[in-house]
């Protein structure tokens, strides 16, 4: 495979998450080992739903330039997503710089789906007849490409916008976009994440298909992935934003660097769209070692998608093994803040890369007794696991069979 001379680097990150809002307050938490998940007693109000477990975001606080004008195409999932992304641009040292708006940066971003309450709004139109509450902003917060389009506009982004909206690897596809975007010189930076909001009507697609957890008093004990007790997932919320820079340019204008991004996968199982293929996840890996040009031994950690779903767990732990053996450290990071689909594919390549430089892996919590039908790994469970690695391999999963798979480089300068 022919690719590029260009490298491509981490320069900023944020985040609006479960956890809290950056990385101290994560690595905090991680470190407690305790998870965001909590009741929604107001969840009990919807006949058939049997979850009322969550993990929402915690809270935000906007500046005053987040004002009526700016905000009116914006529900929460892209407000969050703006928020998120203006917070990575400043640790970046880009915010307000003349390059936003020189056609040379770009958005690679996604979400499962608009917000709910403008879907809420068309819905009622078709079982009411009547288009009370709808009005001209309606769309723009309902559509899947709300999140880049209003972190475009928010910022005067005129570079190319890519819309990554593919369910739980919306976030991971933003990033991996991004990555062979600046790769192949098309732009030399990129706003790259993914976003979700809470809803009740996100927990049902989940709950039909009796893969949510119902464990509605011990919100602390669930999720529980690769766990032989576990019964299902818990979803979350929030949003998260890496800008990726050509390495030259963020080494000519003194950036500092985060992570060097290296490898990058993608494919689909092209069988079933809710039925996982552990030999289809597998190769997702493996495109991504040789898009990195790194045999399987050089990734000292993966961070796995481990939902706490049967079907995923066992396909993705089975895949994991077939690329790198019984010797691989791997946790679960949804087991702190539960699923956040659109979201996790980009938090959880943040936190990995947040984890590499700390030289510290989160433990995988609730995982008393590993499923005997989860392939043989290193799970890191306990306290967590010191370890000092220079490549982290970060993977998603989403429903129609695609997957994704990242690698990221320890950057020394």
């Amino acid at each position: 495979m022919s690719r590029d001379d260009r490298r491509v680097v981490v320069t900023g990150a944020s985040t609006i998450s479960p956890l809290g809002n950056d990385w101290p307050s994560v690595h905090l938490r991680l470190r407690e080992c305790r998870n965001a998940v909590q009741q929604m007693p107001e969840w009990g109000k919807y006949e058939g739903l049997n979850t009322r477990l969550a993990a929402p975001a915690s809270p935000f606080e906007l500046p005053a330039h987040y004002n009526r004008k700016t905000t009116r195409s914006m529900g929460r999932v892209a407000l969050m997503s703006v928020r998120a992304s203006e917070l990575a641009l400043e640790q970046a040292g880009l915010l307000g710089d003349p390059l936003l708006k020189s056609g040379r940066v770009g958005v690679s971003y996604g979400s499962s789906a608009g917000s709910h309450e403008a879907v809420g709004d068309f819905g009622r139109m078709l079982n009411h007849h009547t288009t009370e509450g709808i009005n001209a902003t309606t769309y723009l917060k309902m559509m899947s490409h709300t999140a880049p389009v209003n972190i475009g506009v928010f910022f005067g982004l005129t570079g190319r916008v890519i819309t990554t909206s593919s369910a739980c690897t919306s976030g991971s596809q933003g990033v991996g976009s991004a990555y062979e975007t600046i790769r192949n010189g098309k732009q030399v930076a990129m706003i790259a994440g993914g976003a979700e909001q809470l809803d009740a009507t996100a927990a049902a697609v989940f709950d039909t298909l009796f893969a949510t957890s119902v464990r509605n008093d011990e919100p602390a004990s669930t999720p529980r992935p690769f766990d032989a007790d576990r019964d299902g997932l818990v979803l979350g919320e929030g949003a998260c934003t890496l800008v990726l820079e050509d390495m030259e340019h963020a080494l000519a204008r003194g950036a500092g660097i985060l992570a060097e991004v290296v490898g990058y996968g993608t494919n689909s199982d092209g069988q079933h769209v809710t039925q996982p293929s552990a030999d289809t996840m597998a190769q997702a890996m493996r495109l991504a070692l040789e898009d990195a040009g790194l045999a399987p031994d050089a990734i000292g950690y993966v961070n796995a998608h481990g939902t706490a779903t049967d079907h995923g767990d066992i396909a993705e732990t089975a895949a994991t093994a077939a690329v790198f053996g019984a010797r691989m450290p791997i946790s679960s990071l949804k087991s702190y803040v539960g699923h956040t689909l659109g979201a996790c594919g980009a938090y959880e390549a943040w936190i990995s890369i947040e984890m590499m430089r700390e030289g510290w892996f989160a433990p995988t919590l609730n995982l008393d007794q590993r499923d005997p039908r989860c392939a043989d790994l290193d799970y890191i469970t306990g306290e967590g696991r010191d370890l000092r690695t220079d490549y982290v391999m970060s993977n998603n999963f989403a429903f129609g069979g695609i997957n994704t798979s990242l690698i990221f480089k320890r950057w020394s300068a």
